[in-house]
């Protein structure tokens, strides 16, 4: 699914310059279930830029499911975010003024889902992070675990084959973050590819594999997650 050649990420402000990102070779198999770990400014946030087409690099190549990412266009960029990779922060970045349903119908709206099959999707998403009865809610009208339960259905709006999550329990107690995990562990389990940026080594032990990034480059890629690195967790 993602094949990244010498990746390389230069931030230039005036006459300061700052390499976040140094020579990264990593291949991301289709229905991989991966950590990425590291010490705070080691790159982390930015390698999942780039993944999710965010951003572009600055040197290297990058193959999402086979098309180079730096030779596309900003509209083609764009429809990659939109429908092949769903995203998950830390924040939530839901519209406080939009209910549930609607933060979840947003993207769909973009990729010109006709108004009946985006209800019945709607529907089906929320009911599925357990939040069928709370559509209507807002964001100010909900916890921590459910704001991400909404992110969680936003991102998997119109249906991406990669999942990108940068501390999606940071915000979050450690019952509700392990409900989250939990939902992850399914959407690996349907077939996603799911890609989680953590602190927490607890978290990146249930991972199918382990990729640790130290001042820019990966330190450590090959390191198995525990419990999970030879069979997949019962639905």
């Amino acid at each position: 699914m993602i094949s990244m050649n010498n990746i390389c990420k230069v931030y230039e402000t005036g006459k300061v310059r700052f390499e976040a990102l140094r020579g990264i070779d990593l291949d991301v198999k289709d229905n991989e279930f991966i950590a990425i770990v590291g010490p705070s400014g080691s790159g982390k946030s930015t390698l999942m830029n780039l993944m999710g087409c965010l951003d572009t690099p600055t040197d290297g190549e990058y193959y999402l499911e086979d098309e180079r990412v730096e030779t596309l266009s900003p509209n083609q960029l764009a429809e990659v975010r939109n429908k092949k990779v769903g995203f998950v922060f830390q924040a939530f970045n839901l519209l406080p003024y939009a209910s549930a349903y609607e933060n979840v119908e947003l993207p769909m709206i973009f990729s010109g889902m006709k108004g009946r099959e985006r209800k019945k999707r709607v529907t089906d998403l929320l009911n599925r992070v357990g939040l069928g009865n709370k559509m209507t809610n807002k964001p100010t009208e909900m916890s921590g675990g459910e704001m991400q339960r909404v992110a969680i259905a936003r991102a998997l709006a119109n249906n991406p084959k990669l999942i990108l999550a940068d501390e999606p329990t940071g915000n979050l107690d450690t019952r509700s973050g392990a409900e989250i995990v939990k939902i992850f562990h399914q959407l690996w389990n349907d077939g996603r590819t799911v890609i989680v940026i953590t602190h927490d080594m607890s978290i990146a032990n249930q991972c199918q594999r382990i990729i640790r990034l130290k001042d820019g480059a990966v330190f450590e890629g090959n390191g198995n997650g525990t419990q999970f690195s030879q069979q997949r967790i019962n639905k």
